[in-house]
């Protein structure tokens, strides 16, 4: 897997303030990039920038050389996003959650079930996602991702609600997205598990 990305100078503003400023970065395959900072520090903005999802007031993002304000929908299909809201649909089950977001986002739908049972929750496979605890829900948030074939690994806070062997599960399976080439940026306010990651950290915020 071929993969590079690059930031260069980005600037985010929020009504009407500046929430972070010349920022830079830049990731080869198989590195991971630790997101620190406070709250209101812009971290959720970053990755959403990231993600194409946002344009910065500033700067650029390329990714293996190109601008990803050339085509924002290609650069989104090679994201794997986990934001702070799990985004399950409660009356489907587990596996039917992972399986549904394969599909609808290029990945292997039948890789569902060995995807659920990486992160813990063969036992409730069958269990719609509205009878999941919140660890588990995130549990099967980062199960999605497991089944999504994107280079590009952009997690927000994705430790929260997990225990000891969540955290150790995730960890395994970031080691494997590095290890097959991918990167991974992961904002967090904890120590990652089991990662070797660079740091950048954002300061204060001017924005609650």
């Amino acid at each position: 897997m071929s993969a590079r990305l690059e930031a260069r100078s980005l600037t985010c503003t929020r009504g009407g303030r500046v929430v972070f400023h010349d920022v830079a970065l830049s990731l080869n395959a198989g590195e991971a990039l630790s997101l620190r900072g406070p709250n209101g520090s812009g971290k959720s903005s970053l990755l959403r920038m990231l993600a194409g999802l946002l344009a910065p007031s500033a700067g650029t993002i390329r990714w293996n050389g190109h601008d990803i304000a050339e085509d924002r929908e290609s650069h989104r299909g090679r994201v794997g996003y986990l934001g702070m809201l799990d985004a399950l649909k409660p009356t489907l089950s587990v596996s039917e959650n992972v399986a549904f977001h394969a599909a609808l986002h290029g990945g292997v739908p039948a890789r569902a079930e060995q995807a659920v049972a990486a992160v813990g929750l063969a036992a409730q496979a069958g269990t719609p996602a509205r009878r999941l605890s919140q660890g588990q829900r995130r549990r099967a948030a980062i199960a999605r991702l497991l089944v999504q074939d994107s280079p590009l690994w952009l997690l927000d806070e994705p430790t929260l609600a997990l225990d000891q062997d969540g955290l150790a599960r995730l960890g395994q399976a970031m080691q494997a997205h590095l290890a097959g080439g991918g990167i991974a940026i992961i904002a967090t306010h904890v120590e990652l598990p089991a990662v070797t990651a660079a740091t950048l950290t954002l300061g204060a915020g001017a924005a609650p």
